[in-house]
């Protein structure tokens, strides 16, 4: 038997191979790839944007997934094929003292992901270790399930930010992190819970999916003015202004969580301004063990509802179109997936 994978060799240069169908290791587990979400952080891997050391060319992407359990190596239990699954994509080491303390994105033994260093899952197959699997219910959906990467991130975020009953929180960004953010930060029970976004399309979603208010980056602007100012801003937008933004619209004492991803040149965040409002600022990147676990919950629980973010579906054929769309500025794309 055979299996196809998508191989970028170089920046901006990509096939789809035919090899041998890969057998797992000891410790490993191989999945049959249902679906797999591109995100930003791909199209950086395909046009080479991506910051040194944080990719491994030549690669097979695909960080954000769900499968089906097909076989096991030695060591692992049978009793996992055939199981719904979804897989942490840092390939922590477990021992040193970040991964002891339960900070496994902040792993000091070197950093590895699935997707970027590792054979991801833009294939019809993927062999992870089987301690990072993650199971979900027998009736799960398998298609909605791809998004519980970006959801483990905004869970970790969430945690960060750690809201409370009846505060005042906002959401800057309503892309595919933003309106995960608002679907779990809905559950935290606030007396309002406001989404900014340039796009009408996207706040008016975000309202559908909780959000007490949506608001355009110049409302949300005279809104901080007038001293109507938040508990808690969770950033997701990544954008050059977002992470200035976000400052300004939280409290003097409030909390600001960032979780967008930046690239070089993004507007800083004012020290006086930092100082003076005695703000609590975090940022996320990747996701946790424990994310994994509250996002993969969420799902589980029905609080989580990722289906309604997806807006294009491509076979492994159509990679170079399917990777084309993120990124491109067009309103009307939200989460693509890649269905091998």
């Amino acid at each position: 038997m055979t299996s196809r994978s998508i191989v970028v060799g170089r920046p901006g240069s990509h096939r789809l191979i035919r090899r041998p169908l890969p057998e797992p290791g000891p410790g490993e587990v191989r999945l049959r790839v249902a679906a797999a979400g591109i995100c930003m952080s791909d199209r950086e891997l395909y046009d080479g944007r991506r910051a040194p050391g944080y990719v491994r060319y030549p690669v097979v992407p695909g960080h954000e997934w769900s499968g089906t359990v097909e076989a096991a190596g030695a060591g692992v239990s049978t009793a996992l094929i055939g199981r719904k699954a979804v897989a942490e994509g840092f390939r922590a080491c477990g021992v040193c003292a970040r991964c002891r303390h339960g900070e496994t994105s902040l792993c000091t033994g070197g950093y590895a992901e699935t997707g970027f260093t590792e054979p991801g899952a833009f294939a019809d197959h993927v062999v992870v270790p089987a301690r990072l699997l993650h199971l979900l219910d027998d009736a799960a959906d398998l298609r909605a399930a791809a998004l519980l990467e970006p959801a483990a991130v905004v869970a970790g975020a969430v945690t960060a930010g750690a809201p409370v009953p009846g505060e005042r929180i906002a959401v800057v960004g309503a892309g595919t992190l933003g309106l995960l953010a608002v679907q779990l930060l809905r559950a935290s029970s606030p007396a309002a819970l406001v989404a900014v976004d340039p796009r009408a399309a996207r706040v008016e979603q975000a309202v559908s999916y909780g959000a007490t208010q949506g608001l355009a980056p110049a409302e949300a602007a005279e809104l901080a003015a007038s001293e109507s100012l938040f508990d808690l801003v969770v950033e997701t937008a990544g954008a050059p202004d977002t992470a200035h933004d976000a400052c300004l619209l939280a409290r003097r004492g409030g909390r600001v969580v960032l979780t967008g991803m930046f690239a070089e040149g993004a507007r800083g965040i004012d020290p006086v301004h930092l100082s003076l409002s005695q703000l609590t600022v975090r940022s996320v990147f990747g996701a946790s063990s424990s994310a994994w676990a509250d996002a993969v919950r969420a799902f589980g629980l029905g609080l989580l509802e990722p289906a309604g973010l997806i807006t294009h579906e491509f076979p492994l054929e159509r990679y170079e179109a399917a990777v084309a769309l993120v990124g491109s500025g067009d309103p009307a794309v939200g989460k693509v997936l890649l269905r091998p």
